[in-house]
């Protein structure tokens, strides 16, 4: 991607451009260690070193023990073993979902459906949000698995997924508790996080979201004995991964954490954090003052209400007379790239966030979404702002 390209790129929630530092140190440290972790010779331990080493630097980040994390092929991966997982167990019972997932988990749970398990929908309120008391209500003695996203990769919505699995196991009490997972694809390098003080079991993180290389992910684990992965092979990833271990892309995405992940301890990208909240806010009401445009929810015209909810990486509007596909093309036109929505459904008419929400159908044709990065400009924005004006004017 050229400099003129990146520059006017709001599509971070796709993926994200590659963070070349990073890769090509990753790349030409990887020819030393080009053996397969596995194998017990020289070459063999000199790439099984490079791989803890990139597991002990995450755990260091996260402040988790490196022995609860496992390298995946990406996100879809991650979301998928300790789901799948339940397979292994001799009951069926309920699987409660988010209304608002990724396909990634929304798909696989109506795979479960129809092999005899009790899939429920958890549904947001009108601000796209799951509340605590949402799951709570559905849980039920035979619930085995809940799933609940931390960030809508649509909406940007916050779900508070350390206070629901908290509630999820006062609710269960004494019984057993179903095991609780979070989808962190798109808190990572865009929100704070704890997961060393919670009561999740599990959650998924994805390297290209964060200017790594695509095909590698990370499981985090609570208590990795309690998991027994339903899909085997030769008992890579200590049993939970199976398959020869893709030791570049985990050196890497150690390194993009290490860059990018937003917290205290990491000064200079908290301090983006804290700066994309001020543009966020700043191209909400610039936006909102085009006629025709609908912010989605309208709760984010509230700047208090936004900065606590909201992932300041990620806004939805719709436009009108504008369906969304033809403002994605309009602004491609122009040098410009925004979205539809996930790029895993990018070829799907239907916007199942937006109608869990409620959302009429005609802002659901028309909602499109506008995501930001590390490297995102308020320059950036204002040219992206005075490019949708100049589109919008045309079809009003």
């Amino acid at each position: 991607m050229s400099m003129i390209d990146s520059t006017h790129y709001f599509d971070w929630a796709a993926t994200s451009p590659f963070d070349t530092e990073i890769l090509k140190a990753s790349l030409e440290t990887q020819f030393e260690c080009w053996g397969n972790p596995s194998s017990i010779y020289k070459t063999g331990t000199q790439a099984k070193k490079a791989l803890d080493e990139a597991r002990e630097r995450i755990a260091k980040v996260f402040d988790v023990k490196a022995e609860t994390l496992f390298f995946t092929s990406g996100g879809t991966e991650s979301d998928h073993i300790p789901l799948l997982s339940i397979l292994n167990r001799p009951e069926k019972g309920t699987i409660l979902v988010s209304s608002i997932e990724h396909p990634a988990l929304r798909e696989q749970c109506a795979v479960l459906s129809h092999l005899g398990y009790n899939v429920v929908k958890i549904n947001p309120d009108r601000k796209g949000i799951i509340t605590s008391k949402a799951v709570t209500d559905l849980m039920t003695d035979d619930t085995l698995y809940i799933t609940v996203m931390a960030v809508n990769n649509e909406t940007g919505a916050i779900n508070n997924v350390s206070e629901i699995a908290q509630a999820v196991k006062d609710k269960a009490g004494t019984k057993r508790k179903p095991k609780f997972h979070v989808d962190f694809v798109q808190g990572l390098g865009k929100i704070p996080f704890d997961l060393k003080n919670t009561q999740i079991d599990s959650a998924a993180f994805s390297a290209h979201k964060i200017g790594g290389p695509r095909g590698i992910g990370l499981l985090y684990i609570k208590n990795p004995q309690s998991t027994e992965p339903f899909l085997k092979g030769g008992g890579q990833e200590k049993g939970i991964r199976s398959g020869t271990e893709n030791v570049f892309g985990a050196s890497a995405f150690a390194s993009c954490i290490e860059k990018y992940s937003v917290s205290k301890k990491n000064e200079q990208m908290y301090e983006r954090y804290e700066l994309q909240k001020k543009y966020i806010n700043d191209f909400i009401r610039k936006l909102s003052e085009i006629k025709s445009c609908h912010i989605i929810p309208e709760e984010r015209l509230d700047p208090s209400f936004n900065d606590e909810n909201f992932s300041p990486w990620v806004i939805q509007a719709a436009f009108d007379k504008i369906p969304g596909q033809v403002m994605v093309r309009a602004l491609d036109s122009k040098g410009f790239y925004i979205s539809t929505g996930s790029a895993c459904s990018a070829k799907k008419n239907s916007r199942p966030i937006l109608e869990a929400m409620n959302v009429n159908p005609q802002l659901r044709e028309n909602a499109v979404r506008f995501s930001f990065g590390a490297l995102t400009t308020e320059k950036a924005i204002g040219e992206l702002i005075e490019a949708v004006k100049e589109v919008t004017g045309k079809f009003n």
